[in-house]
């Protein structure tokens, strides 16, 4: 297994169908069943280039197997902090240590960059991830935001990991 920074001979769409896979395993009981499976292919592609984002790919025998993009904060009321977008994991690759593992390398790489203090979204609903993270020691906050999906109100909570020296 290789885990990497995405470059320019990645293919967008293979990576996009991580992430349009994921959507469908990971939220089936949580979104709307039409909204999911409307997803278009492809619709991650031109994400994984933006100003500011960094992608991680984590390659299984030539096959794109997960992903993971993270930032510094993109909400003012969380200066100096890092963000994790997203991480995603092909569903038959879930619960053989591939998680872990790209998920510590984005921590690393994080820290690297100075971030003592990493916050991330989960949906409310999910309770695998929820686990996941504070597995990892993350912890649940109070603070949320809402979105809409298919109709759906759902809520994301923030997790956040404090890093101590």
């Amino acid at each position: 297994m290789e885990i990497r920074y995405i470059n320019s001979l990645d293919d967008r769409m293979a990576i996009s169908g991580i992430y349009e896979e994921c959507w469908k395993y990971a939220y089936k009981d949580i979104m709307p069943e039409e909204y999911l499976n409307l997803i278009e292919e492809g619709k991650w592609s031109s994400v994984l280039d933006l100003p500011g984002w960094q992608t991680l790919v984590c390659v299984e025998d030539g096959k794109y197997v997960g992903t993971s993009s993270f930032c510094e904060s993109r909400f003012s009321d969380y200066k100096n902090y890092g963000e994790i977008i997203s991480i995603y994991l092909l569903p038959q690759y879930i619960g053989k240590g591939y998680g872990k593992k790209l998920f510590s390398r984005v921590m690393d790489e994080l820290y690297k960059q100075g971030y003592d203090k990493i916050f991330l979204w989960v949906l409310e609903d999910n309770i695998i991830a929820k686990k996941f993270y504070k597995k990892y020691g993350f912890l649940e906050t109070d603070n949320f935001i809402e979105e809409n999906f298919g109709g759906k109100q759902l809520r994301a909570v923030m997790f956040v990991h404090y890093r101590y020296k």
